[in-house]
């Protein structure tokens, strides 16, 4: 073993100029690599959380009213289905499909809401709204609005409220005024608005108002009940099967945020094709050049390897030489590409800033990214290797010998 090795080092020293192109060409492609993979996926995570922040991975609620067939008119020939108005039902049993909800895997937090529209009233103003009805301690593993308030406090008990920011303005109000709020049932209740939150969407910050979970009730008419059931998975990209399966056990409508944001979803798979297909013909190409230039070194060294097989050396270990010497390259050219990947991804990470001073470009490096691209590195030399080491371990040593 140590002797294969003291050769394919001898090799490689002996061709500095072949040994560094190579290194410099793997170094290149593991830097492509790293680059493209940190700025794919930290665009995609930026994308996802700002989608995926302010909403539940997974929305249970009561199956709708089903068309029921009404009598044609006399001149009808054919019968006439009509579809009820849908209203506002609560989830049958909710509370045991919540418990079950907590206990299922893959599932990390639910929380149960009722929510309905609805206006906010302040003297001569009126904006329509979108009220719901939250149980504070659960609702915060769905969205945390507690890291959202720029002003008064998350306090849901009695009749407090919580607003947005462009609603706040729009009616005038501040933390601990007090508005009117009629919902869709003619309910209608005074509320303190205990604080005022900002989620980063301004269609949601002039439309949502949270209350408590029995607030909700009351107004809604929906005493005791709750309309949807909100969940959040640990695996993002798991959630329709997820939501199928709560789907098929709980007779219940589930919906993922997989089938509400379809577009959003073809452009994160786009976006991972798209860095797969360049990769690919990464790895290639270093694949090739490292090929290219072994085969080179094999017709360099006929000689020596002749002389090699004409002492004992086996066909094994020759081609055990040239397999050291792709995985030492590739390796060794790893390391140097790491480098130049997390380089590149620093400094384009810093090229721009959103007005909130967070990198308008977002990269993610992490451990699995550097062990995946060094992996990717040494089977690259180790395959860019195996052609010329067979090549090597077929000469015949009469004939290496006397090659000039």
């Amino acid at each position: 073993m140590r002797f294969t090795w003291l050769v394919a080092w001898r090799f490689l020293r002996e061709g500095r100029t072949q040994t560094l192109l190579i290194l410099a060409g793997i170094g290149v492609g593991v830097g492509v690599i790293v680059f493209l993979s940190a700025l794919i996926t930290g665009l995609q995570q930026s994308i996802v959380d700002r989608t995926l922040g302010t909403q539940p991975h997974i929305i249970l609620r009561a199956p709708e009213d089903e068309a029921r067939p009404q009598r044609p008119p006399l001149e009808a020939t054919l019968p006439h289905v009509q579809q009820p108005a849908q209203r506002l039902r609560t989830i049958l049993g909710w509370p045991q499909v919540l418990r079950e909800l907590r206990t299922a895997p893959g599932i990390t937090a639910a929380s149960p809401t009722v929510a309905g529209s609805g206006f906010a009233l302040r003297g001569t103003a009126s904006k329509a709204i979108a009220l719901r009805g939250i149980e504070p301690d659960s609702y915060r593993d769905i969205l945390d609005l507690r890291t959202k308030l720029i002003s008064g406090s998350f306090e849901l008990s009695g009749t407090n409220a919580l607003i947005g920011t462009e609603l706040a303005r729009e009616l005038g109000i501040a933390a601990g005024d007090r508005v009117r709020i009629t919902s869709s049932a003619d309910r209608t209740d005074v509320f303190t608005i205990a604080g005022i939150f900002d989620i980063g969407n301004k269609e949601l910050n002039a439309r949502w108002v949270f209350v408590s979970l029995r607030q909700g009730q009351t107004l809604l008419d929906l005493a005791g009940g709750v309309s949807t059931l909100e969940v959040r998975v640990s695996d993002l990209f798991a959630a329709e099967g997820i939501a199928q399966d709560l789907a098929s056990r709980t007779g219940l409508i589930a919906e993922s945020w997989m089938r509400l944001n379809a577009q959003l979803l073809v452009g994160l798979r786009s976006q991972s094709a798209s860095s797969g297909m360049i990769q690919f013909f990464v790895i290639v190409a270093v694949t090739l050049g490292i090929a290219s230039v072994l085969v080179v070194s094999v017709v360099q060294k006929s000689r020596q390897i002749g002389i090699l097989r004409a002492t004992g050396v086996s066909r094994a270990q020759v081609r055990k030489i040239f397999l050291i010497q792709g995985g030492a390259l590739g390796l060794s050219g790893s390391l140097a590409g790491l480098l130049l990947g997390v380089g590149l991804a620093l400094v384009f990470q810093s090229l721009a800033r959103n007005p909130d001073g967070s990198p308008t470009f977002p990269v993610n490096l992490d451990a699995p990214l550097f062990l995946r691209a060094t992996l990717t590195a040494l089977a690259t030399g180790l395959v860019g290797a195996w052609l010329p080491a067979r090549r090597a371990a077929a000469l015949d040593p009469a004939v290496a010998i006397r090659h000039d």
